[in-house]
């Protein structure tokens, strides 16, 4: 028994190993999804299709050819009724067929399967043509049965389908636009398989009774196309699969032209060779797309914890602002009061209760501050601090700021200096009220972290070259690290002398130092006056920047403005 190989066999079994392969693929992707199941059994049904015709063409004996005939027309039955369970079930992973589903719609395709294959009834004979296709002879009535039964059975897989992208319209783009290419890959393939392998043969014509298996190339294209693209069952190395699959399947057709022992040797020992290379290569292609999707799975992971953290942010931002505002006026009312009874509206209070009484007012004072920055902060994260510029004179702001911080600077018994270096003047354009707050959380950082006997030094001097106004304020203090520069800046960073040891230690005191060691309980306050400070400065179109040596060689603070008229004057 010698096969035909012509051209159009060889490209029928081609087309045929494809969509088995095709379906292989799909299904070990996901073999619980019931989609990928049917769509499984789909391709193997339509490859099936297609090798019964490689056969029936190859071989030209009249008892094979009967025989072959007859499974040709069994599987090509088989298509219809599996394209209509695809179309119940697409897309979903999981399905459960009704009792009519089940039971009775399959009823008419056992009664086809049973006329196609026992002789006598459908087919009852082949007459191979010299030169021409094989005809087959058939019972014209089963015949006709077979027609209405093909044609009825995807018109209504058609219109499951139609149904359900009519249903997805409006939620859900990404099913309609993969049943659009199920629809229009699979209806190309069908008009050509029932024109040509169909109705031709029904009217005798077999000049093309081929082409239905040729033509499902243009199923595969589109739907891998729609895989590719959309990613239907999530199929990502179809392309590669096939173009192996293909290269490999070439070349062991080529073993049975082998014309010599030599010829065919050599093809053998290249498939075998290039069957190895493509076992190597395809591990080491699923090995990388493994690791990729990985990477990608760990990506969409952290977008989505990312997007989580903002919305928490975002939550935490407005419950400081609610918070904050909520403390605000009870804590004014205290700070009041303590300020009432040390001035003796309530009357004459002894010396104990007047140290208390002290004590109570510089707390509540603090806090109170601690509650506008916090207000702040939660401005600046929402983007509602509002800046109404003003041009100044940036000596006299520095000289107001330090004449409001008279007191600190006195209680602190640290000795403070301010100079300045230019002759142009000091021109610059701020919201004054905001900018004092900047320029008063630096102050207060320097006076914190300076020891009596110490110095706190501001330089004030213009930049002719630059266009700019630059205020130094050096002090005698603690000093930082570089580590510790890179990180003072951040919301509620702590005060930056503290080692942990420091920490742990006020934690357990934190108690016994708030009602002996006021100053300590100062300096541990949450460390958000630079970052505010830098907020602002940046906000006027400045710079903040701080310089030191080291640790216990103190700290310069930076601030650099744009002389104004050097940037557009504007509100925020």
């Amino acid at each position: 028994m010698i096969l035909n190989l012509d051209p159009i066999n060889i490209l029928i079994l081609i087309v045929a190993v494809i969509n088995a392969t095709f379906g292989v693929i799909i299904y070990s992707k996901d073999k619980k999804s019931s989609t990928s199941i049917w769509f499984f059994l789909l391709a193997v049904s339509v490859s099936f299709w297609g090798v019964s015709m490689f056969l029936f063409r190859s071989i030209h004996e009249i008892y094979f050819g009967e025989i072959f005939a007859r499974i040709l027309y069994f599987s090509a039955a088989a298509i219809p009724m599996v394209f209509i369970y695809f179309s119940l079930i697409f897309p979903n992973k999981t399905y459960s067929f009704s009792f009519l589903q089940k039971n009775i719609l399959s009823l008419p395709f056992f009664a086809i399967a049973l006329v196609s294959l026992i002789p006598g009834y459908l087919i009852n004979g082949v007459q191979f043509i010299s030169g021409g296709e094989t005809h087959i002879v058939f019972n014209n009535f089963y015949h006709t049965l077979y027609v209405l039964y093909i044609n009825i059975f995807f018109a209504y897989g058609y219109f499951l389908l139609v149904q359900k992208y009519i249903a997805s319209r409006t939620n859900n783009t990404l099913l309609n636009k993969q049943i659009i290419y199920i629809i229009a890959g699979t209806f190309i393939s069908t008009m050509i398989g029932v024109f040509t392998n169909l109705l031709g043969p029904y009217f005798g014509i077999f000049k093309f009774n081929w082409a239905g298996q040729i033509g499902n190339v243009v199923m595969v294209s589109v739907i891998g196309y729609a895989i590719l693209k959309y990613q239907l069952f999530s199929i990502k190395l179809i392309l590669v699969e096939l173009g192996i699959l293909l290269l490999n399947l070439f070349l062991l057709l080529n073993i049975f032209t082998s014309h010599s022992s030599i010829s065919l040797t050599l093809d053998i020992s290249i498939l075998v060779l290039v069957i190895l290379f493509s076992v190597i290569l395809m591990r080491g292609i699923y090995k990388d797309i493994s690791d990729r999707e990985k990477i990608e799975a760990l990506a969409r992971d952290m977008e989505v914890a990312n997007e989580r953290l903002r919305m928490m942010e975002g939550q935490k931002t407005e419950f400081v602002s609610i918070a904050s505002h909520q403390l605000r006026t009870p804590l004014t009312v205290i700070k009041g009061y303590a300020s009432m009874i040390l001035e003796g509206t309530f009357g004459n209070i002894n010396a104990g209760a007047r140290d208390a009484m002290e004590k109570l007012y510089k707390s509540s004072d603090r806090i109170v501050a601690l509650v506008e920055d916090l207000l702040t902060v939660s401005r600046i994260e929402q983007g509602r601090m509002m800046l109404s510029f003003e041009v100044i004179d940036f000596k006299e702001f520095v000289d107001s700021v330090l004449a409001d911080m008279k007191k600190e600077i006195g209680d602190s018994k640290l000795e403070l200096s301010f100079n300045t270096e230019g002759r142009r003047g000091f021109k610059v354009s701020i919201d004054a009220k905001k900018f004092k707050q900047a320029v008063r959380h630096i102050l207060d950082n320097a006076i914190k972290y300076t020891h009596t006997p110490g110095k706190i030094h501001l330089t004030l001097t213009e930049d002719v070259i630059a266009n700019k106004i630059r205020l130094s304020i050096s002090d005698t203090g603690d000093g930082m690290t570089p580590e510790q520069i890179e990180t003072i800046f951040e919301r509620f960073n702590l005060k930056i002398g503290t080692n942990l040891d420091q920490v742990e230690r006020e934690e357990k005191n934190e108690q016994k130092r708030a009602l002996e060691d006021d100053e300590n309980e100062e300096k541990t306050s949450p460390g958000i006056g630079l970052y505010i400070a830098q907020e602002i400065i940046e906000a006027h179109h400045g710079i903040l920047r701080i310089e030191s040596v080291g640790p216990g060689k103190g700290v310069t603070v930076v601030v650099e403005l744009p002389m104004a008229g050097a940037t557009s004057d504007s509100v925020h």
